[in-house]
């Protein structure tokens, strides 16, 4: 599973260094090893009238960051493990939200909290129906 990071202090420097030689986004992507999508929307958020200046776009950065709120409030997990420990399906769980509290919170956002929780040393694994191992599968060359 690929985790994602933000653009540090020291690449948005390098950004602006690389802007400066008249690099493109392609070519500082791969400088900094990191997808071009990431440039790219890097220098459209933080570039402003008198161009790209990194240490104003950290400053932004930051801010956007502490800005962000969880999308599913803490009473509303608990709810879900709550069910979820009464032996229902996420599907179910899911349904339910969605017709007595009005908020919804997909099934898929349940799987993933749950494994979360397992990965943590919780036990919600041990109530789902389906015991068995959840395993991803890859393109192999004996298929």
């Amino acid at each position: 599973m690929r985790t994602y990071t933000q653009l540090t202090q020291a690449q948005r420097y390098q950004i602006s260094v690389l802007k400066k030689m008249e690099h493109s986004q392609t070519e500082m992507a791969q400088v900094l090893k990191v997808n071009r999508s990431t440039v790219s929307r890097e220098l459209r958020r933080n570039t402003g009238g008198r161009g790209y200046r990194p240490k104003q776009a950290d400053e932004k950065a930051r801010g956007r960051r502490s800005k962000a709120k969880p999308r599913i409030k803490t009473d509303e997990w608990e709810v879900v493990e709550e069910k979820l420990r009464q032996d229902w399906s996420p599907e179910q769980v899911s349904g339910w939200l969605k017709k007595q509290a009005g908020s919804s919170i997909s099934h898929e956002w349940i799987y993933q909290h749950i494994l979360a929780d397992k990965r943590s040393g919780g036990d919600l694994y041990k109530h789902l129906r389906c015991q068995k191992k959840r395993r991803k599968r890859y393109g192999c060359p004996e298929r």
